[in-house]
């Protein structure tokens, strides 16, 4: 869920020498990975002319990525009523879509040059490395998950709900779990990403041959698997298959390398097109009234479509995809949520969160189990409903902050790199 540390932090920093800002809430120099994101990269001044303020970094993609973390912290509580208010009430799409996309978009920041500035095998060792990061962070989530509940179960009953009952006894899920052919609920979009990523690539080798080719393959895939949703991943733990099969998902993460890949060769962001931004404006209407959970508010059901309208997420149904894509676009094409995201408490806050994405996910992914405990344990009233939120929030963005303190000190801590050496020509040109 990316996230982590992920693709999304190596895309801020260059290896040749050049990195990301010392501070979420202070503007550096942009490095080019930055200045990729910047889908508005301020155009280079003539001689004489003052350099523009404003930095050159999007903090629109932390930022949003950020959101989508907090937000599935939140939602992986059942019980927690604050999940009301996260986007899956108001859209077909929730934050899981929102993370697979920016994962895509970051990656390519991270890893599509790579191959071309710093040759095949240094990005090849890149890309292992973090799979190794991200498959770490995985078991860690795995082995909290079935120790606590196994631990938690000797004081007081455990609903199965919390972990599967092939997980509940005995040592034999091990190998399954740690080849990815048994995913445990709540723990499956980490194998998502990691499987995605991994095919980056291939993906990339497609794109050298032309990017449409590419996007047009992926979209071919996706497609097959919409028409026949049993092409999918094995499930040791469920017949389905993978919930996010990843047969389908690839597309929506392709879509986030390709948008990355074509804001860097604009270095501007997209174009905000009146008629297009209207019809997205248009579609996440009819997305909020039809996902609204009238009923659960007491109110009357206004959506047109009733029960018969429920786009599939496991196969990432049109519908979610488009949710997410609207979304994308009218961000990426405004210029108020650029200065939001860089200039403002809040968006600063959630830009820490997004940019420490693994961390933050992981240690999220088990406050979720342990509140879902505390939760069927204690109850359900206002007191824990307010501890557990407050609590389990400042933690995920103190881990954030203390995180880029962590990284800051560490960057002041080298050496700075020695100034060119000039050398003077002889009048002989010697």
């Amino acid at each position: 869920m990316q996230a982590h540390t992920d693709a999304h932090t190596d895309a801020h920093t260059d290896k040749a020498g050049s990195t990301r800002d010392a501070s979420r809430s202070v503007p550096q120099p942009a490095t080019d990975a930055q200045a990729a994101v910047a889908g508005g990269a301020t155009p280079a001044t003539s001689p004489g002319t003052p350099a523009p303020t404003r930095s050159r970094r999007d903090h629109r993609i932390d930022a949003l990525r950020g959101a989508a973390l907090l937000m599935m912290f939140i939602d992986h509580i059942p019980q927690n009523l604050l999940n009301r208010f996260t986007m899956r009430n108001v859209g077909f799409a929730d934050a899981a879509e929102v993370f697979v996309l920016l994962a895509g978009y970051a990656s390519w920041l991270a890893y599509g040059r790579g191959f071309t500035k710093y040759g095949v095998l240094p990005t090849l060792q890149r890309l292992f490395k973090r799979c190794v990061q991200l498959y770490i962070g995985q078991t860690i989530m795995v082995m909290a998950y079935v120790f606590t509940v196994r631990g938690w179960r000797h004081f007081t009953p455990v609903s199965v709900d919390y972990l599967e009952p092939e997980l509940a006894h005995g040592l034999g899920w091990i190998w399954r779990v740690m080849m990815f052919d048994a995913l445990p609920s709540n723990l499956n979009i980490m194998p998502l990403y990691l499987v995605l990523l991994t095919g980056f690539p291939i993906f990339y080798l497609l794109m050298r041959v032309h990017r449409s080719l590419a996007l047009l393959l992926s979209g071919a895939l996706w497609m097959l698997v919409n028409m026949d949703p049993e092409l999918n991943f094995p499930n040791w733990l469920d017949p389905d298959g993978w919930y996010f099969n990843p047969l389908a998902w690839q597309f929506l993460f392709a879509l986030g390398l390709t948008a990355s890949a074509q804001t860097q060769q604009r270095g501007r962001d997209f174009k905000r097109v009146p008629a297009l931004a209207a019809l997205c404006w248009v579609y996440l209407l009819f997305s909020a009234i039809q996902a609204f959970p009238w009923a659960l508010w007491g109110l009357p059901d206004l959506r047109p479509f009733g029960n018969t309208l429920a786009p599939a997420k496991s196969w990432l149904s049109p519908l979610r995809l488009f949710d997410v894509m609207a979304i994308f676009y009218l961000v990426q094409s405004s210029e108020p949520a650029r200065r939001w995201a860089a200039e403002s408490w809040v968006g600063q806050e959630l830009a820490r969160v997004g940019r420490n994405s693994l961390e933050v996910f992981v240690v999220g992914t088990i406050l979720d189990l342990y509140a879902r405990l505390i939760f069927s344990t204690f109850g359900e009233g206002w007191v824990l409903q307010i501890a557990v939120n407050v609590v389990g929030l400042a933690i995920l963005i103190g881990l954030a902050s203390w995180l880029d303190r962590r990284r800051a000190r560490a960057r002041a801590a080298k050496p700075a790199a020695p100034p060119p050496v000039a050398v003077a020509s002889s009048p002989t040109g010697g």
